[in-house]
């Protein structure tokens, strides 16, 4: 599944490269707007994780169920979308697509190297971990927040 991740995050973050800012101008959505929405999502996945309870529904045949919160919004969000937009008026498109395929060549050997970590923590560890990083996915949610209504 890291494979499947990281490729979903390719192909989400290279099209809206190139068609983000119109296709959310055809639904008459602003940036700030579109960040704010990928901050709560992250903000609920962040609370799923520190209080143990699922909060996003999974359809049950496991084709979807982790990879969509993997690829998107944790890879591919609503920061990198922005990110990429703001990044499109400062550079050429080829370095952009050159820096995606790069940093997702990380993401997937972090992805793929997620089995073997979990083994070495052992599942108290793993469960500490888990807390600990959604703990700062809430406090990415709320600089997002911050950021863009303040």
């Amino acid at each position: 599944e890291p494979l499947k991740a990281s490729l979903i995050a390719a192909v989400i973050m290279v099209l809206f490269l190139f068609f983000g800012k119109n296709v959310l101008a055809l639904f008459g959505v602003d940036i700030p707007s579109f960040a704010i929405a990928g901050a709560l999502i992250i903000f609920f996945l962040g609370i799923e994780m520190v209080l143990g309870i699922t909060l996003f529904r999974d359809n049950g045949d496991g084709s979807t169920g982790s990879i969509v919160p993997i690829a998107f919004p944790l890879i591919a969000g609503a920061g990198t979308m922005t990110t990429l937009i703001s990044l499109k008026s400062q550079f050429e498109e080829v370095n952009i697509l050159i820096s995606i395929f790069i940093n997702l060549i990380f993401i997937y050997l972090v992805l793929r190297s997620s089995v073997w970590i979990e083994r070495k923590l052992g599942n108290a560890g793993t469960q500490i971990l888990r807390k600990v990083f959604g703990v700062i996915l809430i406090a990415i949610a709320i600089k997002i927040f911050k950021t863009r209504l303040l």
